[in-house]
């Protein structure tokens, strides 16, 4: 299937500052972290907690983790994400714009970018592989929304989460492969972001199967086919088993919690314990994430490396996110072409 002259393809990401000053981390912090579907308390809780206990002092700490991953183009997450904008239509001929769900650049202007060229038929792809209220679920309902306020003509077709698709596990295994081919680790780490567990509740359609029992995401029914947590498992299975992996060379964790309630394990408790299990030579990938950015290069990269090599460990090897590699580019061709 080749597009028309009126379709095109919208890529979009999560999102990052506009550039590295305090202000600019703090009006980020505080667009994202007023989604309903990021943060799901009562608006007036959500709010008194981002005002009076976020914005106040997380901005300065952000903006410092920021600065140790920022490059001389800017944000490294909407570098990747261009650069595979930008690939994608070399290697299709296809009208392809990017965006960011937070800040620039923006849905709006992609939209109207394509409003302009008069293309009413867009395939918008989420770079998030997983289902999750705080990024494939909000980012649908941005799009459909901003749309609407745009033009009546606009035909939306949103891919479905791809956390199973086989070009997807391939792109995965192709990745990590050069990392581990012929080398000895105690464990890899597929180390995802986290969710509370009250938001994976939330996607299960029967009301009573997630956490109902330990194997819950191995059960295949409408309780965990939306599920972030089941997807999660099952794209680290088969990823693992088509690497060739044994189910004691691997695990699952996830990062990036704020407060108590969240999946576990948490990933830097492991990266924390490992070397007391004897695990001090590990290898470590974050598959939530098509493209590196903060929660990669720098909570897992930089501060996780401290945890594990602090707690004892010798060895930490970081495998990157896809990125803009041959792999994803087909990938999302590919995607485009299903739908």
């Amino acid at each position: 299937m080749d597009l028309q002259k009126n379709e095109g393809v919208l890529l979009i990401n999560l999102g990052s500052p506009k550039e590295l000053s305090k202000k600019s981390v703090r009006q980020y912090l505080r667009v994202f972290l007023s989604d309903d579907n990021v943060v799901d308390l009562p608006k007036f809780f959500q709010q008194f907690i981002l005002r009076l206990f976020i914005l106040p002092f997380r901005p300065k700490n952000t903006l410092e983790a920021y600065e140790k991953i920022w490059t001389k183009e800017g944000s490294p997450l909407i570098i990747s994400t261009e650069s595979i904008a930008n690939k994608l239509t070399e290697k299709t001929g296809w009208n392809v714009e990017y965006a960011m769900r937070y800040e620039e650049p923006s849905i709006e202007k992609a939209l109207h970018k394509f409003k302009e060229n008069e293309i009413n038929k867009i395939y918008v792809i989420s770079l998030y592989p997983h289902n999750a209220m705080a990024t494939t679920v909000t980012t649908e309902l941005e799009t459909r929304n901003v749309a609407m306020n745009i033009s009546n003509d606009f035909e939306l077709i949103f891919t479905k989460p791809f956390f199973d698709n086989e070009e997807y596990i391939n792109a995965m295994v192709n990745s990590i492969r050069p990392y581990v081919e012929n080398k000895s680790y105690d464990k890899i780490i597929f180390s995802y972001h986290g969710i509370p567990k009250r938001q994976a509740k939330k996607t299960d359609e029967t009301g009573e199967h997630c956490f109902s029992t330990s194997n819950c995401c191995e059960v295949e029914n409408d309780g965990s086919k939306d599920c972030y947590r089941s997807h999660t498992r099952i794209a680290s299975d088969l990823t693992a088993k088509k690497l060739g992996l044994e189910d004691d060379q691997w695990e699952i964790a996830y990062q990036s919690r704020i407060g108590p309630g969240w999946l576990t394990p948490f990933t830097d408790k492991r990266l924390a314990k490992l070397p007391e299990e004897g695990k001090d030579n590990i290898a470590i990938l974050c598959p939530s994430f098509i493209s590196d950015c903060l929660e990669t290069l720098e909570e897992i990269d930089i501060r996780g490396r401290e945890t594990f090599l602090k707690a004892g460990g010798k060895k930490m090897t970081y495998i990157p996110c896809l990125n803009d590699s041959e792999d994803t580019i087909n990938l999302l061709e590919n995607l485009v072409r299903a739908s």
